[in-house]
């Protein structure tokens, strides 16, 4: 591999990290178009796109890091990008989501308008902390491990978008469900936040997916799984979405709730979940 070309590779991945903030932009001017929506319908679509948005940044932050170890191109200023990418994207994005969406159903009084941007702001600003004290232990702390201190970021955003998914998907009673929401929403918006700057640990699913497929066996059943999803999509596209937004939904959901949880398992089965 000559000189130039391997320059050109260590592009792709700071690449791949403005594909992940450009996707977070606009997920949030799409969800501005809320305050244009005449109906619940129309509203719920475009926090569907917003969401959908947040999940091809969520690829392009799973490609960012598998590029920079595969090309040796990992740097400082890769892992700034990084973090300033993922809070436009994981921090920015879902808390105005949470925000536009609960002032566009309800008629709140003025102090209950301030409570729900203040829940909002815990969110982002547990997000900022979050992602500011991964930096530091990135570049202080030279260990592989195969947990995060904390919930990450993304999958704070994954749990507010997968709600937006779920309730898209029983659209006969979308518009009470959403008013329902709009109650709720903030509040669970602010448990993420303070989840994310917890010390309970996480499973970090890009190195288990990795480990998992590393194995000929397991990444055969995957591609066989793989198969049979396409086949479905492509004989039944509308249940297959369905059963498969409401599987993401429930494992993102068990995936939230996988942290507090392990903290009920006696020691011993923590570490061998949590191996380091």
């Amino acid at each position: 591999m000559s000189l130039r070309d391997a320059k050109i590779l260590k592009i792709v991945p700071n690449s791949l990290t403005i594909g992940n903030s450009l996707c977070g932009f606009v997920a949030i001017l799409y969800t501005l178009r809320a305050y244009h929506s005449d109906s619940a319908k129309s509203l719920l679509e475009v926090f569907v796109v917003s969401s959908c948005m947040i999940f091809a940044a969520m690829i392009f932050d799973a490609l960012d890091g598998l590029a920079a170890r595969a090309f040796h191109a990992a740097s400082m200023t890769g892992i700034q990008m990084d973090s300033l990418a993922d809070m436009v994207t994981f921090g920015v994005a879902p808390a105005t989501m949470v925000a536009v969406l609960t002032n566009n159903l309800r008629e709140f009084k003025l102090w209950q308008l301030l409570m729900v941007y203040a829940l909002c702001s815990v969110y982002l600003g547990c997000a900022a902390l979050r992602l500011a004290i991964y930096n530091v232990k990135a570049i202080t702390e030279h260990k592989n491990s195969k947990t995060f201190s904390g919930l990450p970021s993304p999958g704070g955003a994954a749990a507010i978008c997968v709600i937006i998914f779920f309730v898209y998907t029983i659209s006969e009673n979308s518009s009470e469900v959403l008013k329902r929401l709009a109650l709720i929403l903030p509040g669970y918006a602010a448990v993420l936040g303070l989840l994310m700057v917890s010390k309970i640990p996480y499973l970090h699913v890009g190195k288990w997916l990795v480990s998992m497929l590393g194995n000929r066996r397991k990444r055969l059943v995957f591609a066989v799984l793989a198969i049979v999803v396409i086949l479905f999509l492509i004989n039944a596209p509308t249940v297959t979405a369905c059963i498969l937004i409401n599987a993401l939904a429930a494992i993102v959901t068990v995936y939230i709730l996988s942290g507090p949880l392990s903290l009920l398992l006696p020691r011993k089965w923590r570490q061998r979940i949590f191996e380091e």
